[in-house]
């Protein structure tokens, strides 16, 4: 495909972009959560998430614009990883809470563009625009 490198570095500075995006809310609280605040409660947090997610993009766009078997082969391997940083993000946060309300979040926007984006980087690292050089001898 013509554009898979361009639309696949699109994505992942999307998908940096969506952590500030918010994820899921819990209404009872007035509370949203997104990639850089997601503490739950007291004892549960998930950390900063959008540090994971920066990290993997700028690889994924190194390996983009990088022309070489090598590079492409290990931006597959990085955006596998990704996406299953993005699917544990998604299982993490749109995950009911035990509490005394018995309380289920609401999955906003930014999770489900988290997910959409992270398999079109995925998508784009299968199609490669590279030239192949034949020796027929």
């Amino acid at each position: 495909m013509k554009y898979s490198q361009l639309i696949g570095m699109i994505a992942a500075l999307g998908l940096v972009g969506v952590c500030f995006l918010p994820w899921t809310e819990l209404v009872a609280h007035h509370i949203e959560y997104n990639g850089f605040h997601a503490q739950m409660n007291d004892n549960l947090t998930v950390g900063n998430q959008w540090i994971p997610h920066s990290f993997f993009a700028f690889l994924c766009c190194l390996f983009f614009i990088l022309n070489s078997v090598g590079a492409k082969r290990a931006n597959i391997l990085v955006a596998f990883i990704n996406l299953g940083w993005a699917i544990k993000n998604f299982i993490l946060f749109s995950l009911c809470r035990q509490t005394e309300q018995g309380e289920c979040p609401q999955i906003r926007s930014g999770l489900i563009l988290l997910l959409v984006l992270s398999v079109i980087i995925q998508v784009m690292t299968f199609l490669p625009n590279m030239n192949i050089n034949y020796d027929d001898e």
